[in-house]
């Protein structure tokens, strides 16, 4: 249970206000003798302040140093330490402001790291298929061949993709709400997408409220990702779970190295031994993260050693106005929006 400042602040006026009513009875009652004595009235009412004030004083002092210490923290993050947290001591409203601001300044910390890394290893990664464009545009004029033509046009689709990740990924940081929201069909939605890649899709009808372009980007980037930097078969399943909508995208190759954890959904990151022949710049499971928490959904990845990477998506199920999955209630999936890309 939470030990209230309130409660500590109110017991001491409390206890304060009743030294003063038993000290002012007691006056009553012996004020002739108070009159006579050494200290006088003056002296009784200075003894009971002081024992008021004694009473007081370590609550206050513990109230009024925390609170110091929150102040400096924040005028030290507000400085630029982004790096400044305060101490969380007690379990009172003061330790809960500390507390909240600790995870506030962490996040905005991870935010701006991240947007920093964001710009860093673009600029670093857009060098790439701009020299090589370079290069072959300095070729073309000596070889008309197809193969250079072609070259040139996949060079500059890489180019505009990478473009298109990175805007997207910003676009998804400053968004508050999704601008498109609409029933979808998860199961014809990753059926469609691995029909396209050549995944084998399982599962059962399971419908989430969502944007459906971003939702078929999340499949895409699960099913991309998969190929490149797993092994074959790559399977993707969607199942209903305990009144949530679970899509499982899993592959057989040698699964993520130890020690991954969380850092396989932050921008550019590569795991170790992995091939830039793979394709891809890191930015597509930074996607999935983002896209499922724009609708959300929560993403972990499972990868038992030796047995493949497998990436879970969980959404919150979308009821009908019955207050049932609609693919339960007699609504099939081909009754559900119709989606392309």
């Amino acid at each position: 249970m939470r030990n209230s400042l309130f409660v500590k602040i109110y017991l001491t006026v409390l206890i304060s206000l009743a030294a003063v009513t038993i000290a002012s009875a007691i006056f009553v009652e012996v004020g002739q003798e108070l009159e006579s004595a050494a200290f006088g009235p003056a002296g009784f009412f200075a003894l009971i302040a002081a024992v008021i004030g004694l009473v007081a004083f370590p609550v206050v002092r513990h109230l009024t140093r925390r609170l110091e210490a929150l102040r400096k923290g924040a005028d030290r993050w507000g400085a630029g330490a982004l790096d400044t947290r305060v101490a969380v001591r007690g379990s009172d409203e003061v330790a809960a402001v500390a507390a909240s601001f600790n995870r506030a300044a962490e996040q905005i910390e991870r935010l701006l790291a991240a947007h920093s890394s964001l710009l860093a290893n673009a600029s670093h990664e857009l060098r790439s298929p701009l020299a090589r464009l370079r290069v072959a545009i300095d070729l073309i004029a000596n070889e008309q061949s197809g193969p250079m033509r072609d070259e040139i046009v996949r060079n500059l689709a890489e180019l505009d993709a990478l473009v298109e990740e990175i805007l997207l990924a910003s676009r998804l940081d400053h968004i508050e709400k999704l601008e498109q929201v609409e029933p979808v069909d998860l199961l014809a939605l990753t059926a469609e997408k691995g029909a396209r890649f050549g995944v084998d899709v399982s599962g059962e009808p399971g419908v989430v409220v969502g944007d459906p372009k971003l939702l078929m980007r999340l499949v895409r980037n699960l099913m991309q990702n998969a190929q490149r930097h797993g092994r074959p078969p790559v399977s993707a399943h969607v199942g209903i779970e305990g009144g949530s909508v679970v899509l499982k995208v899993c592959d057989h190759g040698p699964g993520l190295p130890e020690g991954t954890g969380e850092r396989v959904f932050e921008p550019f990151f590569r795991p170790q031994g992995s091939s830039e022949t793979a394709g891809g710049w890191g930015l597509g499971l930074s996607l999935v993260r983002k896209i499922a928490l724009r609708h959300g959904a929560t993403v972990h990845h499972e990868s038992p050693s030796g047995a493949g990477a497998c990436f879970v998506v969980t959404f919150p199920a979308y009821l009908d106005m019955a207050g049932a999955y609609p693919c339960e209630s007699g609504r099939s999936a081909s009754a559900l929006p119709s989606l392309r890309e």
